[in-house]
């Protein structure tokens, strides 16, 4: 089958090439995915995982991408719960290759049911960034109705999922972002827009929670931010600067079939939308992840037709 390969940490994006990898093995529990389309996150090229299996052992050549939609190709033993023949999407485990590739080995429990009538591409783009919205949201944060929420990085895969949790939540969501956002996050619901490039962070009010996407410098000045008894709650690094009187959460997504299924029902029923900024084929996804390149949306690799 075709893939794209990293084999050199060295090399970093010019290292990724479009190769030929044997077929995936499914183990106990697995399914084999024939992989229709793919998403990926930037940074995973500096993740541990993607050069090491849990072992530590070097894994090399690994393929990259951790977000998958396609169709069940074959089960492993002992796998319930799917049938051949059916749309799925998930994710990947970190250790092991992932869904840049024609077919791609996933554990079954790390897949939901598609709709049919919700497409590859979209799908694509919302388990990493969906699951993360939600758990930081709402398993973490505790979000209810009516308490203030400030979204950093507003108009990105995360934060623009976040802003419209948060507002079907009823709460008052604030975004974060650069100038050329600011339309964007209002659009996808947000009550206020607080500009990073112009705004004076330390001016907003205090909110109940701060969702962070960004990590830095922006993190540790969150934290003045919280209201007692908020939370401060980012996906980028253990908070070094923590509320003084609330509570600092770093957390990394997990997978979640049941609100897999979830997220993909609001997006059949339009009551989310995921921001797609380009789709291209297999032969073109090491050219995406080209450093300091920017693009309004998630870009989504197609690598199977219909």
């Amino acid at each position: 089958m075709k893939a794209i390969v990293v084999r050199d940490r060295d090399a970093a994006t010019s290292g990724l090439t479009l190769t030929d990898l044997p077929h995936p093995h499914a183990a106990e529990n697995d399914v084999i995915v024939r992989v229709h389309a793919a998403g990926f996150t930037r940074g995973e090229l500096d993740w541990p995982a993607t050069w090491s299996d849990r072992a530590g052992r070097d894994r090399t050549p690994s393929v990259p991408g951790h977000e998958v939609s396609g169709v069940v190709a074959e089960l492993g033993y002992g796998t319930t719960g799917l049938t051949v023949g059916q749309r799925v999407y998930g994710l990947t485990d970190w250790t092991r290759n992932g869904s840049l590739a024609e077919y791609v080995a996933v554990e079954a429990r790390n897949l939901a049911p598609l709709p049919a009538d919700v497409d590859h591409t979209s799908a694509a783009a919302l388990p990493i960034s969906g699951l993360t919205a939600w758990q930081g949201l709402f398993d973490h944060a505790r979000v209810t109705t009516g308490q203030t929420v400030l979204i950093h990085g507003a108009a990105g895969g995360v934060g623009s999922l976040a802003v419209q949790l948060a507002r079907e939540a009823g709460a008052r969501v604030i975004g974060t972002g650069r100038s050329a956002d600011r339309e964007t996050v209002l659009a996808l619901g947000a009550h206020a827009f607080l500009d990073l490039e112009t705004d004076r962070l330390e001016e907003a009010d205090q909110v109940d929670v701060v969702f962070d996407v960004i990590g830095g410098d922006i993190l540790d000045r969150s934290a003045a931010l919280v209201r007692a008894g908020g939370t401060l709650v980012t996906i980028t690094q253990p908070p070094s600067v923590r509320p003084e009187d609330g509570r600092a959460i770093f957390f990394v997504v997990e997978p979640d079939r049941a609100r897999l299924t979830d997220l993909a029902q609001r997006l059949r029923d339009g009551r989310l939308d995921v921001r797609i900024g380009e789709v291209r084929p297999l032969t073109e996804a090491a050219a995406v992840f080209a450093p300091g390149r920017r693009v309004p949306g998630r870009s989504i690799i197609r690598v199977t037709e219909g």
